[in-house]
Protein backbone atom coordinates (compact mmCIF):
# COMPACT_ATOMS: atom_id res chain seq x y z
CA UNK A 1 0.00 0.00 0.00
CA UNK A 2 2.74 2.56 0.80
CA UNK A 3 4.48 1.25 -2.60
CA UNK A 4 1.42 2.36 -4.12
CA UNK A 5 1.01 5.73 -2.61
CA UNK A 6 4.29 6.77 -3.76
CA UNK A 7 4.09 5.57 -7.05
CA UNK A 8 0.95 7.69 -7.20
CA UNK A 9 2.33 10.80 -5.92
CA UNK A 10 5.38 10.14 -8.54
CA UNK A 11 3.43 10.00 -11.40
CA UNK A 12 0.97 13.09 -10.22
CA UNK A 13 4.42 14.91 -9.76
CA UNK A 14 5.92 13.91 -13.42
CA UNK A 15 2.60 14.89 -14.84
CA UNK A 16 2.69 18.44 -13.19
CA UNK A 17 6.51 18.56 -14.96
CA UNK A 18 5.06 19.53 -17.96
CA UNK A 19 3.68 22.89 -16.89
CA UNK A 20 6.78 24.11 -15.11
CA UNK A 21 8.74 23.42 -18.49
CA UNK A 22 9.68 27.18 -18.67
CA UNK A 23 10.84 27.05 -14.91
CA UNK A 24 12.77 24.14 -15.88
CA UNK A 25 14.36 25.58 -18.72
CA UNK A 26 15.27 28.91 -18.11
CA UNK A 27 17.25 27.51 -14.72
CA UNK A 28 18.63 24.98 -16.21
CA UNK A 29 20.05 27.23 -19.34
CA UNK A 30 20.24 30.67 -17.73
CA UNK A 31 24.18 29.90 -16.99
CA UNK A 32 25.14 28.57 -20.36
CA UNK A 33 27.67 30.24 -22.18
CA UNK A 34 26.79 32.84 -24.30
CA UNK A 35 23.70 33.07 -23.32
CA UNK A 36 21.19 36.61 -22.37
CA UNK A 37 18.98 36.33 -19.32
CA UNK A 38 16.59 38.17 -18.04
CA UNK A 39 13.87 38.19 -15.86
CA UNK A 40 12.04 41.48 -15.49
CA UNK A 41 11.06 42.33 -11.93
CA UNK A 42 8.21 43.81 -10.80
CA UNK A 43 9.49 47.76 -10.62
CA UNK A 44 10.52 46.91 -13.89
CA UNK A 45 7.66 46.86 -15.78
CA UNK A 46 6.56 50.70 -16.57
CA UNK A 47 9.76 50.62 -18.09
CA UNK A 48 10.09 47.66 -20.23
CA UNK A 49 6.33 49.09 -21.12
CA UNK A 50 7.76 52.44 -22.73
CA UNK A 51 8.82 49.90 -25.79
CA UNK A 52 4.88 50.64 -27.84
CA UNK A 53 1.82 51.81 -26.85
CA UNK A 54 0.39 48.12 -27.76
CA UNK A 55 3.26 46.52 -25.03
CA UNK A 56 2.36 49.01 -22.74
CA UNK A 57 -1.30 47.97 -22.41
CA UNK A 58 0.19 44.00 -22.38
CA UNK A 59 2.70 44.36 -20.07
CA UNK A 60 0.13 46.45 -17.68
CA UNK A 61 -1.36 42.72 -17.22
CA UNK A 62 1.88 40.62 -16.29
CA UNK A 63 2.67 38.79 -13.46
CA UNK A 64 6.00 37.45 -14.51
CA UNK A 65 8.19 38.10 -18.10
CA UNK A 66 11.47 36.38 -18.87
CA UNK A 67 13.71 36.80 -22.05
CA UNK A 68 16.42 34.59 -22.95
CA UNK A 69 19.07 34.71 -25.94
CA UNK A 70 21.19 31.97 -27.36
CA UNK A 71 23.69 31.62 -29.92
CA UNK A 72 22.27 29.98 -33.58
CA UNK A 73 24.98 30.08 -35.54
CA UNK A 74 25.45 26.52 -35.99
CA UNK A 75 23.10 23.59 -37.37
CA UNK A 76 23.21 21.96 -34.49
CA UNK A 77 22.41 25.25 -32.11
CA UNK A 78 19.74 25.99 -34.35
CA UNK A 79 17.80 22.48 -34.48
CA UNK A 80 18.26 22.59 -30.46
CA UNK A 81 16.50 25.02 -29.76
CA UNK A 82 14.25 24.44 -32.14
CA UNK A 83 13.37 21.42 -30.33
CA UNK A 84 13.07 22.92 -26.81
CA UNK A 85 9.99 25.21 -28.99
CA UNK A 86 8.96 22.05 -30.79
CA UNK A 87 8.31 20.39 -26.60
CA UNK A 88 6.73 23.63 -25.34
CA UNK A 89 4.28 23.81 -27.83
CA UNK A 90 3.43 20.35 -28.11
CA UNK A 91 3.32 20.20 -23.82
CA UNK A 92 0.07 22.41 -22.71
CA UNK A 93 0.67 25.46 -25.56
CA UNK A 94 -1.70 26.20 -28.07
CA UNK A 95 0.30 27.37 -31.34
CA UNK A 96 -1.56 30.57 -32.84
CA UNK A 97 0.99 31.62 -35.33
CA UNK A 98 4.19 29.93 -36.68
CA UNK A 99 6.42 30.81 -40.08
CA UNK A 100 8.80 28.54 -40.41
CA UNK A 101 11.51 29.22 -43.45
CA UNK A 102 14.03 26.22 -43.18
CA UNK A 103 15.71 26.45 -39.90
CA UNK A 104 14.40 29.75 -39.11
CA UNK A 105 11.66 30.37 -36.85
CA UNK A 106 9.11 32.52 -35.51
CA UNK A 107 6.22 30.70 -33.39
CA UNK A 108 3.83 32.62 -30.59
CA UNK A 109 2.31 29.93 -28.48
CA UNK A 110 -0.33 30.29 -25.51
CA UNK A 111 -1.97 28.34 -22.96
CA UNK A 112 -5.23 29.50 -21.75
CA UNK A 113 -7.88 29.16 -19.21
CA UNK A 114 -11.18 29.71 -19.48
CA UNK A 115 -11.22 33.12 -21.86
CA UNK A 116 -8.19 34.79 -20.63
CA UNK A 117 -4.90 33.87 -21.78
CA UNK A 118 -2.15 32.93 -19.05
CA UNK A 119 0.77 32.44 -21.04
CA UNK A 120 2.71 33.68 -23.94
CA UNK A 121 5.38 31.94 -25.71
CA UNK A 122 7.24 33.60 -28.50
CA UNK A 123 10.43 31.84 -30.39
CA UNK A 124 12.49 33.90 -32.76
CA UNK A 125 15.36 31.70 -34.85
CA UNK A 126 16.77 33.68 -36.99
CA UNK A 127 20.08 31.38 -37.38
CA UNK A 128 22.45 34.14 -35.76
CA UNK A 129 20.63 33.89 -32.77
CA UNK A 130 17.42 32.35 -30.89
CA UNK A 131 15.21 34.21 -28.09
CA UNK A 132 12.54 33.09 -26.12
CA UNK A 133 10.39 36.03 -24.79
CA UNK A 134 8.05 34.66 -21.99
CA UNK A 135 4.78 36.25 -20.29
CA UNK A 136 2.86 35.16 -17.50
CA UNK A 137 -0.51 37.03 -16.84
CA UNK A 138 -3.90 37.79 -17.63
CA UNK A 139 -4.25 39.11 -21.35
CA UNK A 140 -7.09 39.29 -23.74
CA UNK A 141 -7.23 36.51 -26.56
CA UNK A 142 -7.71 38.82 -29.29
CA UNK A 143 -5.30 41.14 -28.23
CA UNK A 144 -2.97 38.60 -28.02
CA UNK A 145 -3.49 37.15 -31.94
CA UNK A 146 -3.48 40.79 -33.43
CA UNK A 147 0.19 41.39 -31.27
CA UNK A 148 1.29 38.08 -33.09
CA UNK A 149 -0.05 39.16 -36.85
CA UNK A 150 0.96 42.19 -36.52
CA UNK A 151 4.86 41.06 -35.62
CA UNK A 152 4.81 43.34 -32.40
CA UNK A 153 6.55 40.56 -30.25
CA UNK A 154 9.13 40.81 -32.08
CA UNK A 155 9.40 44.40 -32.08
CA UNK A 156 8.83 43.76 -28.65
CA UNK A 157 11.71 41.39 -28.41
CA UNK A 158 14.31 43.36 -30.41
CA UNK A 159 13.55 46.69 -28.00
CA UNK A 160 13.75 44.66 -24.80
CA UNK A 161 17.77 44.42 -24.61
CA UNK A 162 18.14 48.08 -25.07
CA UNK A 163 15.46 49.38 -22.88
CA UNK A 164 17.02 47.43 -20.11
CA UNK A 165 20.38 48.85 -20.37
CA UNK A 166 22.20 45.70 -20.08
CA UNK A 167 25.87 47.01 -21.10
CA UNK A 168 27.19 45.16 -18.62
CA UNK A 169 31.52 46.61 -17.56
CA UNK A 170 33.43 43.59 -18.45
CA UNK A 171 31.79 41.76 -21.07
CA UNK A 172 31.41 43.36 -24.50
CA UNK A 173 29.88 41.89 -27.49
Amino acid sequence: MKKSLIIIAFLFIASCSSYNSIDTFYEAHKNDNQVTAIRVPQFMFSLVSEISPEMKSLVGNTKDLRYMQFPSKTKSQSQFLNNQMNSFASSSFIEVFRKNDELKRNVVSIREKRDVVKEILIYNNNNSTGSFLYFNGNFDPIKVRELAKNNQFENFSNGLLPQMNLNTPGITN
